[in-house]
């Protein structure tokens, strides 16, 4: 069994995106459940690539497609919270990209879940790997921690 990663800080991410908790997240144990982290974790990257002008869900020719995530769990939210999702580049390969993701609380320092998230660019008629676009590269850089 491997050592548990470090507890994460703000400090480790570049940008940050509020997300407000919804009645369906809660399961019966009174937390949001664990695969919720998982669509906050897409929804943090993704939205950025949108709104970055990176990504159209329907006529991208090149797309990132998940090729790996997982998350370590430090802390139980709960609706109704609004959280915090951290985003910083952990690695960039030639067509890849890890992303380490942060579950804030509002306003909390230290990260209630932390995980990553890895795309590999595809082009989306083959699905064949592609190196990623010079833009979208220049602005992963930028958010390498």
């Amino acid at each position: 069994m491997s050592a548990r990663e470090p507890r994460l800080s703000r400090a480790d991410f570049k940008l940050f995106r509020a997300i407000p908790t919804r009645w369906h997240d809660n399961d019966v144990f009174g937390h949001v459940n664990n695969v919720v982290y998982y669509g906050w974790f897409d929804t943090g990257v993704n939205a950025w690539l949108v709104e970055q002008g990176f990504l159209d869900p329907a006529t991208s020719p090149v797309v990132g497609l998940v090729v790996e995530t997982g998350c370590t769990y430090f802390e139980s939210v709960a609706f109704p919270e609004t959280v915090e999702i951290g985003l910083a580049v952990a690695r960039l390969g030639t067509s890849s990209v890890t992303y380490r993701l942060g579950i804030f609380r509002q306003g909390g320092q230290a990260a209630a879940a932390q995980g990553r998230f890895t795309h590999v660019y595809v082009e989306r008629a083959t699905q064949k790997p592609v190196p990623i676009p010079a833009p979208l590269r220049a602005a992963l850089e930028a958010l390498s921690a």
